[in-house]
């Protein structure tokens, strides 16, 4: 919880900012600042990802849980959801820049990758270094928001906590019924993710990896490591 109040203060002082600054601010200096953060989420996700103790569970977990979230079509609802929610309440309000401005920002902030698995991240290690980083990165957005579309986007920090702060809850308390070499996988195809997420920033490709058709795979290692160990164990037996 306490890098989603960070997360959520960053946003806050994002926000104020654009509100007092929001003339001074160039699209091309927002640009370059995404690009320095691209770099730094890559070192995030590459640090994770290499922590693995099985490169084979986590190639299994990235393609399985791939095909799953495709078929799915997990980005493609949280888009849809997204839509309707932003039609649905910007046009009930009259179309006001507040709401406007706190239903972008919310949908922005809370629905991601890395809001997941820096969560999870957070639940289950303790560690607090990817949901940081993301609201270094949802504070400098924010700055840009705020001075398009008004004071709405700072009160997206309230279902920012309860939907960040709810995920990092529940794995935290699901996290000690989960064997060390589950937590390390699910940590490493995690960074996985977030190197998806780190080339989408730096737009290094033709188009966007859909990260969110990815997100099945990091739950995935809570039933590929007993798997694995069940089938060496009876390969074992056999031979």
């Amino acid at each position: 919880m306490p890098a989603t109040f960070i997360n959520m203060a960053l946003i806050l002082l994002g926000g104020a900012a654009g509100l007092l600054f929001k003339n001074l601010i160039s699209d091309r200096l927002m640009s370059i600042l995404t690009h320095a953060l691209g770099l730094c989420v890559l070192c995030i996700g590459i640090s994770s990802a290499i922590g693995t103790q099985n490169m084979l569970c986590v190639i299994v977990c990235m393609v399985t849980g791939t095909v799953l979230g495709n078929a799915i079509g997990i980005e493609r609802r949280l888009k849809g959801a997204g839509d309707f929610l932003r039609a649905k309440l910007i046009k009930g309000e009259g179309s006001s820049r507040f709401t406007e401005g706190f239903v972008n920002a919310s949908l922005l902030f809370c629905v991601g990758a890395m809001a997941i698995t820096g969560s999870i991240d957070a639940g289950l290690n303790h560690n607090y270094t990817t949901i940081v980083s993301k609201g270094v990165i949802d504070g400098v957005t924010s700055i840009s928001f705020a001075a398009t579309m008004g004071a709405g986007v700072m009160f997206s920090v309230i279902p920012l906590l309860i939907y960040q702060g709810g995920i990092t809850l529940l794995a935290a308390w699901v996290g000690p019924y989960l064997p060390a070499p589950v937590v390390t996988e699910m940590t490493a195809v995690g960074g996985a993710l977030i190197i998806a997420i780190a080339v989408n920033m730096l737009e290094l490709g033709k188009e966007k990896i859909k990260v969110g058709n990815m997100l099945p795979a990091i739950f995935l290692p809570i039933a590929c490591i007993p798997l694995a160990n069940w089938l060496s164990t009876l390969f074992s037996s056999l031979f």
